[in-house]
């Protein structure tokens, strides 16, 4: 299957390479500091991918149609000052490079008068709705994927490292997943983890001047509503932290019996402060 875009649904198309999503951080939206809170930068980034992506024709409407959906498998954020109550953002966001499986697409967050706030880079894959596969996507665009490129744009952040597996005994606490949990693609939306991780820490971890950094997260399975979801953290040192989000769903079974259930892992995280 090769599919052509612009869709010729769309009678105004955009065809510059990046797409500016511009907000103020209303109180609503910061936490307890006062600053805007890393669950809302999360989503702002989301959406203004999806802006990006729908002002070209390929965006998850469009997509949809064609029983497709795009997915997060990899996100990296590096903020180097956190933006407060009342700041005026602007989300800019751009697609680095295509290759068969994946595309990359990076941000940049910066006020008005250009104060760089910081950077995130994302991997995305886009899979077949009912088996859950992903697609050819230098395939599914032909050549017309092209010209949205930004190549010579690098992101200026390193990418992400890898988080090794961590063990029974890093294990911190089981949670259920709920209905405020769920998306439109029917499993646990990619910036709940990011909440259900930072509530791995005391709200004291991010008082007297401590900020959260950096995160890295690989999305590696998806989870579904009623899981019981089992998070793990290691210390690597005072400000670097591993974590990791477990589900136990299916079983194993060694004999009649006695079932074996092997955990599979859903997230892998790592988050640096500062």
């Amino acid at each position: 299957m090769t599919l052509i875009w612009p869709n010729e649904s769309w009678n105004v198309m955009d065809y510059s390479k990046h797409h500016t999503l511009s907000l103020t951080v209303d109180p609503f939206n910061t936490d307890f500091d006062k600053r805007w809170s890393w669950m809302s930068l999360g989503r702002t980034l989301l959406n203004a991918a999806e802006q990006h992506a729908k002002a070209r024709g390929f965006g998850m409407y469009d997509v949809n149609t064609e029983n497709l959906t795009w997915v997060l498998s990899r996100l990296c954020v590096e903020i180097y000052s956190m933006p407060m109550v009342w700041e005026n953002v602007n989300v800019t966001t751009w697609i680095e490079s295509i290759y068969r499986l994946f595309t990359n697409r990076n941000f940049s967050i910066k006020g008005d008068d250009g104060k760089v706030y910081g950077y995130a880079r994302s991997i995305w894959a886009l899979i077949d709705y009912k088996t859950r596969q992903p697609q050819n996507l230098e395939e599914l665009y032909s050549d017309n994927f092209s010209i949205y490129l930004a190549a010579d744009e690098p992101c200026p952040i390193n990418k992400q490292s890898r988080v090794k597996p961590l063990l029974d005994t890093d294990w911190v606490k089981d949670i259920d997943t709920e209905y405020s949990d769920i998306d439109l693609n029917g499993h646990v939306n990619s910036i709940k983890y990011i909440e259900h991780i930072m509530n791995l820490f005391s709200i004291n971890d991010y008082k007297d001047g401590r900020n959260l950094k950096r995160i890295e997260i690989a999305y590696m399975a998806e989870s579904y509503f009623s899981d019981k979801l089992s998070l793990y953290k290691r210390d690597i040192d005072e400000n670097t932290y591993d974590v990791e989000v477990k589900v136990k769903r299916d079983s194993t079974f060694t004999d009649r019996i006695n079932p074996v259930v092997h955990p599979e892992t859903l997230v892998r995280c790592k988050l640096f402060f500062e």
